[in-house]
């Protein structure tokens, strides 16, 4: 694949191209972004084509130094959208919303920081603290950048965010254990593994250990009470800004109480929903 010059991203129209690459993803978060207002949408489909470009920095193959470059360069381009000298087709299309919503830029060095711990040739979370400081940056910093765009106010929605990141990321990587670790990937961490007698290496061997079901089990728990509390908080809020959420929530929860029906034991049994009922589950919990 041809790398695009400086000069042929300048040419890139910035909306059709974020608007390609939320309709290539097939992301849970589609529906959700999809009653929202035109204004407010354009905003969501930027805020996602930056996590999905510097989230494929990290998945493709490539040396480590690499990926940190090319995630150095999202630093230095992000930098010059909040100088408001945007090069690139991802951030000339943020422009609008960071300048509208008031867009925190910390917010988005967060998910790059979250994105360089997971371009490391091996990963592995020591504690649940390491754990729950990656989710918020790959996912609740996402959340807090959202819920700007939705016009939530900041107290609870920022807590909200925060809630939600943790319990979306934590059911994703319950859902992946087993292709994670076979790209030597362990998010369940090694403390919480060593609480059960399970030990991390080597990851093939991980899941023949009983304690890894049990660390696994207390993971899923810490996953529920993030999904409980978040639920109290979005109660509070008025049904039409909390609509997007709650669409959202419905798929990820959805996928959540699948994976805790099948059971940790059977981590080689995928879990997944398709695209028809990921849209029932959004437009039934966009109901409610």
């Amino acid at each position: 694949m041809r790398t695009h010059t400086s000069s042929d991203r300048r040419l890139i129209d910035p909306w059709a191209h974020v608007q390609r690459i939320v309709a290539q993803s097939g992301t849970s978060f589609l529906w959700g972004m999809k009653v929202l207002p035109a204004e407010r949408r354009r905003a969501m489909y930027a805020i996602y084509a930056f996590c999905r470009e510097v989230d494929d920095i990290v998945d493709q193959p490539g040396h480590v130094a690499n990926k940190k470059q090319a995630l150095d360069a999202w630093r230095t381009e992000i930098g010059q959208l909040y100088d408001s000298k945007p090069r690139w087709p991802t951030t000339r299309a943020l422009r609008h919303a960071v300048e509208r919503f008031d867009l925190p830029q910390e917010e988005f060095m967060a998910v790059l920081d979250g994105m360089e711990t997971d371009a490391a040739q091996t990963l592995e979370m020591q504690t649940i603290g390491d754990l729950l400081t990656y989710c918020r940056r790959v996912a609740g910093a996402v959340g807090v950048l959202s819920i700007r765009v939705f016009g939530l106010p900041h107290n609870p929605g920022v807590l909200m965010a925060e809630l939600l990141g943790n319990a979306f990321q934590l059911t994703n990587i319950l859902r992946d254990l087993k292709e994670d670790t076979d790209r030597q990937r362990l998010y369940v961490p090694v403390g919480l593994l060593a609480k059960y007698d399970a030990t991390p290496r080597p990851f093939e061997d991980i899941f023949k250990q009983p304690g890894f079901v049990m660390a696994c089990e207390e993971l899923a728990d810490l996953t529920w009470n993030f999904y409980e509390k978040a639920d109290k908080l979005i109660r509070q809020l008025k049904w039409r800004q909390t609509r997007p959420v709650i669409m959202m929530r419905a798929v990820y929860r959805a996928t959540f109480d699948r994976l805790e029906k099948r059971g940790w034991d059977k981590w080689d049994t995928p879990v997944h929903l398709s695209q028809s009922q990921k849209l029932w589950l959004a437009v039934r919990g966009g109901l409610i």
